[in-house]
């Protein structure tokens, strides 16, 4: 395993606010000890079961006293600013003056417990200064137990410790995204509407920049070698050793000959090489005499055009774009480097939440068919049972995703998706030996190349997300929980051979809720905003949820349970019946968090 930081600056910390009754002369005095262990257990809980991308603890910061009224707020602002603080939760036993306390920084997402006890009125304390945050505008997460605790009490209570885990979780995920970039590698691939870059929603709703380059750039890097060497040496001997080519179905005058073939690793994994070295630069390009180019682009997440100007021309990126977006290369196991396939900026978006929510790899992949138990029985003289009995839907990528969407990860004798810190070598053997890379269809990637050809395990629970722009809305997410499902072998070859079989393949379906979109398993297909999707392992729907009104994105589609939904307070002022109409209200009256 690797730690490392890619990024220019700290990573950004928890700020945590203990807040407490000004009144001098025996209330005050009474309340410092047991405000400061309240935030002292906040900053361990959270220590202790949270993690940046790297695998490090999450750090928090505690202001230097309990805060009593805005000179010291003021005072904690200023330490916060210092420390690098990029989410803010504040933390009382007692009744505080409420906007003399309150956290006034507005782009910092805020979450407030008010400690539920009869002894001093925390949860009075709660309910004044959430009152303020929205007459400001300021938009703040309230925490409320439902069990009445004593006052020396310091535990947290498991209500309690989900909420403060989803928002921060939520909170950190919108901190990481402010200040990288978005790298676009080409333009806009087949005329599809998420390649289109709109800067306006990368910077007033994520606070990220937009980096371009053109295709050619790769072209430059192959044939002025401006790649690391030693490093290539390395990876070309690696994918020999590890990567196993699969059954060539392109017709015989269309095959590549084993020396174009060869030529084609070369050439991907150069690939490879060049765009995270575009994304986060590499000193050993300094150290070669290509100072501007060791520098890279900060991107945290990028997009590869490929379709068609490079495809018609040059290899795909497929295998670029799964080694990426995967847990581990040739240098062991690292964190991912997002890759979205045709520069689909909006879900290469919807990637980085999934991502940063999870520390997980997401897969991208297209939503291709659904497939009615009526259609398969059809077409397969098979029906379909179990999970799957509704009918499936075929997430189907155009030759690129994950290693880790394989499935061959395991937990308690269950498919998972870890944190790259928690995969073994096994783990990665077993992904790399479910993976056979075939030559790529060449009516569709005239240049050659390699595609990913996985079958996801089924029985993983899964997580479905898109976020999609809309003239006069803007963008808006929708999100289907549910799980990969596996079919019987000869349904599953009958029904991919009616596509690419040498493409990556999910078989998922949506948890339904016989209502709306969620009513049966055509309704999600039918409501799906766009061609693609990103799937993350788990139920994050409700993570997701949080994050969005964080950055102000209305959901306008989930299968969430009602209770596990965590918004700002506001939201409630917007209406308690219509959760979707008040979320799209909220969003649209407090705007864009940068802007």
């Amino acid at each position: 395993m690797t730690t490392e930081h890619r990024y220019y600056g700290n990573l950004p910390k928890i700020g945590i606010r203990p807040t407490i009754d000004g009144r001098r002369k025996g209330v005050r005095e009474s309340l410092e000890d047991i405000t400061m262990n309240l935030a002292k257990a906040v900053a361990s809980f959270l220590s202790e079961n949270m993690n940046y991308y790297n695998g490090e603890p999450v750090e928090c910061v505690i202001a230097d006293t309990t805060i009593g009224g805005v000179a010291e707020a003021s005072k904690t602002a200023e330490k916060f600013k210092k420390e690098g603080v990029g989410v803010s939760i504040t933390v009382t036993p007692s009744w505080c003056y409420g906007s003399e306390t309150m956290d006034m920084d507005r782009t910092i997402p805020k979450a407030v417990w008010g400690f539920n006890g009869s002894d001093r009125p925390g949860g009075v304390y709660l309910a004044a200064v959430l009152a303020a945050h929205n007459q400001k505008g300021l938009p703040a997460f309230g925490i409320y137990g439902k069990d009445v605790q004593d006052l020396d009490d310091d535990s947290i209570p498991e209500d309690v410790q989900e909420k403060l885990l989803r928002f921060a979780k939520a909170g950190l995920a919108a901190a990481m995204m402010k200040d990288k970039s978005y790298l676009s590698m080409g333009s806009v691939s087949m005329g599809i509407g998420g390649s289109m870059v709109n800067e306006d929603f990368f910077q007033d709703y994520l606070g990220m920049r937009n980096e371009y380059i053109d295709m050619t750039e790769f072209v430059r890097r192959l044939n002025e070698e401006i790649y690391d060497k030693d490093e290539f040496a390395k990876a070309l001997d690696w994918v020999r050793e590890n990567c196993k080519e699969g059954p060539d179905n392109n017709p015989d005058d269309f095959k590549r000959s084993r020396q174009q073939k060869e030529q084609d690793w070369e050439t991907n994994i150069k690939m490879t090489l060049i765009a995270r070295d575009l994304m986060i630069g590499n000193p050993k390009l300094a150290e070669m005499g290509y100072e501007e180019e060791a520098e890279g682009h900060h991107a945290i997440v990028a997009g590869f055009q490929g379709q068609r100007q490079w495809t018609d021309h040059f290899p795909n990126g497929d295998f670029m774009e799964t080694i990426l977006n995967t847990s581990f290369d040739w240098n062991g196991t690292r964190a991912p480097f997002l890759v979205a396939t045709e520069n689909d900026t909006l879900n290469g978006a919807t990637m980085l939440f999934g991502h940063l929510l999870t520390n997980t790899a997401q897969v991208f992949a297209d939503v291709r068919t659904y497939w009615s138990p009526e259609a398969v029985k059809r077409v397969t003289g098979q029906t379909l049972t179990g999970k799957a009995e509704n009918g499936i839907i075929h997430l189907l990528n155009s030759g690129a995703a994950a290693l880790d969407g394989t499935g061959e990860q395991m937990k308690d004798g269950s498919p998972v998706i870890k944190p790259y810190w928690e995969i073994t070598d096994e783990e990665v053997k077993k992904m790399l030996d479910s993976t056979l890379w075939r030559p790529a269809s060449t009516d569709y990637f005239r240049g050659g190349g390699w595609s990913t050809d996985i079958l996801t395990k089924g029985g993983m629970p899964v997580t479905i997300a898109r976020i999609n722009l809309v003239k006069g809305i803007g963008p808006v997410l929708q999100i289907a929980e549910g799980y990969s499902v596996d079919i019987p072998e000869e349904v599953h070859h009958t029904l991919d051979d009616r596509t690419d079989p040498t493409w990556p393949t999910t078989w998922f379906v949506p948890n339904l809720t016989g209502d709306g979109a969620f009513k049966d398993v055509y309704s999600v297909m039918n409501n799906w905003g766009s061609n693609h999707c990103s799937m993350s392992y788990d139920h994050i729907g409700s993570d997701l949820i949080t994050l969005a009104s964080i950055l102000r994105i209305p959901v306008n589609m989930h299968n969430v349970s009602e209770e596990k939904i965590f918004r700002p307070s506001a939201w409630e002022m917007f209406g308690t019946k219509d959760q979707e109409g008040a979320d799209y209200r909220s969003c649209q009256n407090f705007g864009p968090l940068y802007r």
